[in-house]
């Protein structure tokens, strides 16, 4: 008879150990550490035609030359904002997970797509939280085709696997892999061990059997996506959707891709049928009032593969407080403290016992440095209680010295802008195109008091 192998892991961070310690002692959590059985090490089942397929007897050893460098077959979502963030569309054989906080539209959006999808191939959709009367009432209520989606309401991995290997989808989903779990881990579905081991099951499937998987995965208070850090790690595309309960647009980001390029940005709107694709973001986050308010002030970022245009709002007020606030959204709080310094030291700004407020508008997280230039701008303008022209579009790292750094793609930022009708660029010297845009003036600086001159 076999013995069965039982090991220790904690479930705070998924450390593994010999025998069971009151505290981990790798994130120092105490009690969590807890026993699980090893599951017996066995292949989730595949298809007799790709029985051969990633085994032990089939494998040899070949040079890069002799691989076939075809390009990877493809197909579309249905949205070409999802195609976007995916790198160009759905990979097969690949494992997709999608996270974000509760009433994003995770599951709404994965319904429509393989509600359009069931139309033209085999689709297969897992619902682990929800019964499928609850699925098919949002299905009706969105309007979407039902007359070809196969439902099924499921938790254990195993299962599942055996009933996709009959159904033979092309892409399956699976909502949510917090509630899956295999039989052999003796551990609570959610904890460390079941959604690390269910992942790399339905992982290994995918690939075994050509099969594109969504995973629908929960997030944290803090918005990262809940569970081990392997699930990440095991996974070929991890894509975020994020969107405030208090307003309508949707951003779904790609965190992870190995078929694509990571960050990319794709805009969608929630309504009453559903999730809708904004092809023109820009146009939305630039929806500003008809009077220019000082502090404000439009600056052009770019997300994956495209510029897009935003508004970066400013507030500096006296402060009656001994330690005056630093409030940012959508902006990196440290960024601010750091350019505020610069202001001080090379713009002779001095805003000590100045409370400073930030805001991105349209709930767009900006992490890259070209919007270092607009947010002193816009920090001077509210200061100085000046309102900056309309047409205005300013762009531009700003380093330690004062100097202003060049930014990639700034050509195409500024053809962005200048097709939504801005006249002047303030933007890096040598980011200044060398061709003169129709319609638009570019002033190039080299320095912050250079830029200052300039606008103030």
């Amino acid at each position: 008879m076999v013995k069965k192998k039982t090991a220790f892991v904690c479930s705070d961070c998924g450390a593994e150990f010999a025998r069971w310690q009151g505290q981990c002692s790798e994130c120092r959590a105490w009690n969590t550490v807890t026993e699980f059985r090893v599951p017996s090490v066995k292949a989730p089942p595949r298809s007799a035609a790709m029985a051969g397929y990633a085994g032990m007897v089939d494998a040899k050893v070949q040079t890069l030359d002799e691989v076939n460098l075809e390009s990877l077959p493809r197909f579309s979502t249905g949205f070409k904002e999802f195609d976007r963030v995916l790198g160009g569309g759905v990979v097969p054989g690949s494992a997709i997970l999608i996270g974000g906080s509760p009433g994003a539209g995770k599951s709404t959006v994965l319904l429509q797509t393989m509600c359009l999808l069931a139309q033209s191939m085999n689709t297969l959709y897992v619902t682990g939280e929800e019964s499928l009367q609850q699925v098919a009432m949002r299905a009706h209520r969105l309007g979407l085709p039902t007359d070809k989606l196969r439902t099924l309401a499921e938790t254990n991995v195993e299962t599942i696997c055996q009933l996709a290997l009959q159904e033979k989808p092309s892409i399956m989903v699976i909502d949510s892999i917090q509630v899956m779990h295999m039989s052999d881990v003796q551990s609570a579905p959610g904890s460390v061990s079941q959604v690390r081991e269910s992942a790399a099951y339905l992982t290994r499937f995918a690939k075994q059997n050509q099969v594109a998987i969504f995973m629908v995965g929960h997030v944290t208070k803090d918005g990262s996506l809940a569970g081990p850090k392997v699930l990440e790690h095991c996974i070929d595309c991890s894509i975020l959707l994020e969107g405030s309960s208090d307003s309508r647009f949707r951003t779904l980001r790609g965190n992870k891709n190995r078929f694509g390029a990571v960050n990319e940005l794709g805009v969608f709107a929630m309504t009453g049928q559903g999730l809708k694709e904004v092809s023109n973001p820009s146009a939305i986050f630039l929806n500003r009032g008809e009077e220019q308010t000082p502090g404000s002030l439009v600056m052009v970022i770019w997300e994956g593969t495209r510029p897009l245009l935003v508004e970066v709002q400013a507030l500096v007020d006296y402060s009656q407080l001994a330690n005056p606030r630093r409030v940012t959204v959508g902006l990196e709080q440290n960024r601010l403290a750091m350019l505020l310094a610069v202001l001080h030291r090379h713009g002779g700004l001095q805003v000590a016992d100045q409370d400073v407020f930030v805001n991105v508008v349209g709930g767009v997280k900006v992490s890259e440095t070209s919007a270092d230039l607009a947010l002193i701008v816009a920090l001077v303008s509210s200061f100085k209680n000046y309102a900056l022209e309309r047409q205005l579009v300013v762009f531009g790292e700003v380093g330690l010295g004062g100097e202003i750094r060049p930014v990639p793609s700034g050509q195409e930022r500024l053809k962005e802008a200048a097709k939504h009708g801005f006249k002047r660029a303030i933007v890096p010297n040598a980011n200044k195109p060398k061709e003169p845009i129709e319609g638009m003036e570019v002033v190039g600086v080299n320095s912050l008091s250079e830029a200052l001159e300039a606008l103030f």
